[in-house]
């Protein structure tokens, strides 16, 4: 199930983390998760792991017991318990040499463009320094307006940022079944999805209440299945509780597979073509038009001319000198500083406007026509 994968995340739950007699992190399991891990890396595979656990383990810090917090305390409990949450997975990587690195995020970190590609910029560096990012919602800060409210759905927007091509969702139970499998014994598990339909997302049923630690559910893991199908992401939902979850899929340990719709690449494409309404325009040399055929980057030194107003991260069009629409891409610049730095070369960029964001519009982010 995780064959030829070159990007993994990981969504870990509290349930996982914490334990659940003593309210602290469970090192034993995080240190098995961490050797399992590890060795996938060794390999060749990059992991990002969505670890919750904050509140859960800010709890036992601030004496909070296990009655309903409200959203302050919630907050409080967050901001205490994060340490704690990347001190368990520094202790738990450090025998393998893997550093880790903490991404905390919140709801606009993935739906504002700028800060997507912020955010994408730094966990493909971490990826690419050999680093595990430990990827949580900001709960300290974020409000009820602005906030994912279950870490399955943040997974799937992370696996859809990066370019992900597995999802594995760590569960309190090894898949989908056609009904809840504790009462009813005629359930049997859905091994592979191709389409979630209607029917197959009413199976899910309610948010599971029985481990009392998650916000979570089959639901909301559907609904994040949903999410990373349609970015080309497939997504596996298996049994966390166990010494080493990735490496017994490997070895064909029970599991429900929804299939990607197409690849990674080829789904975030057909979203800047087909999704994205451009804000402005490129005018752009003989040159860059023949580079960009080639499937090179829009460089700033073949730019002629910008039109529109646009800010980072926006959809623009790039047409030829003649007006013919050749691309289109999210800017690594607004307008004033696209602007500033048309027609220069790209060792000149950081001196006209203070640093450089690369290419006028990286090939990864460029669909032509």
């Amino acid at each position: 199930m995780l064959a030829g994968a070159h990007r993994i995340v990981v969504k870990v739950g509290s349930a996982l983390v914490a334990d659940a007699a003593t309210g602290a992190a469970d090192r034993d399991w995080l240190a098995l998760f961490a050797a399992d891990a590890a060795g996938l890396i060794t390999g060749g595979v990059q992991i990002l792991v969505v670890s919750s656990g904050a509140v859960a383990l800010g709890r036992g810090r601030l004496g909070l017991g296990s009655r309903a917090l409200s959203l302050p305390e919630k907050q409080a409990a967050a901001a205490a318990g994060q340490s704690v949450l990347m001190r368990a997975w520094e202790e738990a990587f450090e025998p393998h040499g893997r550093p880790v690195a903490q991404v905390l995020m919140t709801r606009n970190d993935t739906e504002v463009r700028r800060r997507w590609l912020n955010a994408r910029a730094t966990t493909d560096t971490l990826l690419a320094l050999g680093a595990v990012p430990i990827v949580n919602e900001n709960d300290t800060v974020v409000t009820e307006e602005i906030r994912y409210g279950d870490n399955d759905r943040l997974a799937a927007r992370v696996a859809q940022m990066i370019g992900a091509d597995r999802l594995v969702l760590l569960s309190d139970i090894d898949g989908l079944y056609t009904a809840d499998p504790r009462s009813d014994p005629d359930a049997r598990r859905l091994d592979r999805i191709q389409t979630l339909t209607p029917r197959i997302m009413a199976m899910a049923g309610g948010a599971n209440a029985g481990a009392g630690v998650g916000t979570g559910g089959m639901a909301t893991k559907l609904a994040a299945a949903k999410i990373a199908q349609a970015a080309g992401c497939a997504t596996i939902v298996t049994l966390g509780r166990r010494d080493q979850p990735l490496g017994a899929l490997g070895h064909g340990a029970a599991a429900t597979v929804i299939e990607a719709g197409t690849t990674p690449a080829a789904a975030y494409k057909a979203w800047i073509a087909g999704s994205l309404s451009p804000s402005g325009v490129l005018t752009i040399d003989e040159g860059a038009a023949r580079a960009l055929a080639q499937g090179k980057s829009l460089l700033a030194a073949g730019v002629k001319g910008v039109g529109g107003r646009f800010g980072k991260g926006d959809a623009v069009r790039i047409v030829t000198e003649e007006g013919a629409e050749v691309g289109r891409g999210l800017a690594r610049y607004d307008r004033a500083d696209a602007e500033k730095i048309a027609g220069l070369r790209s060792d000149a960029i950081e001196a006209a406007i203070g640093f450089t964001a690369g290419p006028m519009i990286h090939a990864d982010d460029l669909v032509r026509d």
